[in-house]
């Protein structure tokens, strides 16, 4: 039985009230681990080692603190393959993911950001030969860093690395559903020698210790990821304290497929962007509309090849499919599908838990297709996170627009054509904040990431991150002869 810590002020701590959580394997569904259940105390404590770390790091130059980043990065990739194997044990993902996606992700968030923090410019305007105006950004202070379960440390690390870059010092929460990871990179930060009191990492329920960073009156700003209830309480809670404010929430995503698409990239990329990761990422398509001149040649094709898909346990190399993160989302996952057949939805495949190679322990669910619902039903409105998707024919591009706008949420979309003017028109009338084009999470870090509508308030990655976590300040400076 493995105790995971907390990280507080440079120092590997026990919760002060002494309390701990189960933490499962959910390939099995044994409890593997403790992980602290941190309260308000521990929260407290955290803060205030940031508050007292801050001056000196926010004073130290951009060499140094590149050169941080750089020793972590490379740490990471020495140590890719026990961070995999913690990811797919805490997440149930397939190791192949973990080992492939994820963890390389990681290293490049660190050295993505340690780069651009070299780069990173400030802006000056000139006023008629008379005056000079330049802008001066500086580090916030304490910011708060919540990830959630999907993709832990992946997204982990895509929120504290721009923090610790530009000079802030960060108190982060990870999911306690998969904490594993972050527990093993705290280690690597504190094996590397990062200033004490830089990064602290305080495990729990978010209703104990989040919830404390968006009350907190030295916590400067606040960068969450996670579902959009959760994201409304931290906004609620954080806009009379005048907090920045950066909420990743929940997708809905269309898959919009025209005739005239290259089919065989489409079929192999589309059971992708279902099913990745068992489909428990916020940029799954999950509403798949089809140009109804292709529809039926598209639902046989994609039945089948979802039905060849492996559900296996996530350390076995041919996998395809892992186990569901938990319990209780196991049980979501399969509440939603009986909700989809009492809304009239007809089960083309899956819709069943699975038992691989005779294991009835864990969480598995075998990927799930559902046609004949309509726009407006529950199932296709409320995000699912699971590796369930929906099929729905549409005629002409301002339908298959119609349909696709036809959600609360507006993270990304993917747009399948060879049409140019159809690709551009279509892009540019989607309410999302990403959108690809014959292909699905091809990701540039320089672009910027979120959403629309429910899906979120702000945008991550690149120049954008960077300027989230400063304060901009203007300095006029008058010239002219008097």
């Amino acid at each position: 039985m493995k105790t995971i810590l907390n990280y507080i002020g440079g120092e590997f701590t026990k919760p002060k009230g002494n309390s701990y959580l189960d933490v499962y394997d959910p390939s099995n569904a044994q409890v593997y681990a403790k992980v602290p259940d941190s309260d308000e105390a521990d929260m407290q404590a955290a803060i205030a080692a940031a508050e007292k770390a801050f001056p000196s790091w926010s004073a130290t130059s951009l060499e140094e603190r590149h050169e941080f980043l750089m020793r972590i990065s490379k740490r990471v990739e020495k140590d890719l393959e026990e961070l995999a194997l913690a990811e797919s044990m805490d997440n149930g993902k397939p190791l192949k993911l973990a080992r492939t996606v994820d963890i390389p992700r990681v290293a490049s968030n660190f050295r993505f950001f340690a780069t651009a923090l070299m780069q990173f410019s400030s802006e000056s305007h000139e006023m008629n030969g008379q005056a000079i105006n330049y802008t001066l950004r500086r580090p916030l202070g304490v910011v708060g860093c919540i990830s959630p379960w999907n993709l832990p440390l992946y997204l982990f690390s895509w929120k504290i690395a721009p923090a610790l870059a530009m000079g802030n010092t960060v108190v982060a929460k990870p999911s306690e559903v998969t904490p594993m990871t972050a527990f093993l990179l705290a280690k690597i930060c504190d094996e590397v020698g990062l200033p004490k009191g830089v990064l602290n990492i305080v495990h729990g329920q978010g209703t104990k210790t989040a919830a404390v960073l968006s009350t907190h009156k030295a916590v400067k700003a606040v960068s969450f990821t996670g579902s959009t209830k959760v994201g409304v309480d931290i906004a609620t809670k954080a806009a009379p304290l005048f907090k920045k404010l950066s909420l990743e929430m929940g997708g809905k995503n269309p898959n919009i497929i025209f005739a005239d698409c290259d089919y065989n990239k489409m079929l192999q990329t589309t059971l992708r962007s279902s099913f990745a990761n068992q489909g428990q990422i916020c940029l799954c398509g999950s509403r798949i509309y089809i140009e109804k001149s292709i529809y039926e040649k598209f639902k046989t094709d994609f039945v089948q090849k979802t039905k060849a898909l492996r559900i296996g346990h996530p350390s076995e190399e041919d996998s395809d499919l892992g186990a569901i993160v938990s319990k209780p989302h196991f049980d979501k996952i399969m509440g939603h599908i009986k909700l989809a057949e009492q809304e009239g939805g007809r089960i083309l495949c899956g819709g069943k838990p699975v038992h691989p190679d005779g294991n009835t322990d864990g969480w598995y669910i075998a990927p799930t297709i559902i046609e004949g619902l309509v726009s407006g039903c529950i199932t296709n409105q409320e995000e699912i996170f699971g590796p369930v998707v929906t099929l729905t024919p549409f005629e002409g591009e301002q339908e298959a627009l119609d349909l696709a706008n036809n959600s609360d949420y507006g993270l990304s979309a993917t747009i399948w054509t060879q049409n140019l003017g159809r690709a551009h028109r279509v892009a540019r009338d989607l309410e999302a904040g990403i959108v690809w084009v014959n292909t699905w999470l091809l990701r540039d870090l320089r672009t910027p990431f979120g959403g629309m509508k429910n899906s979120g308030v702000g945008r991550e990655g690149g120049l954008e991150a960077l300027r989230f976590f400063t304060e901009p300040k203007n300095v006029c400076i008058d010239y002219s002869k008097t």
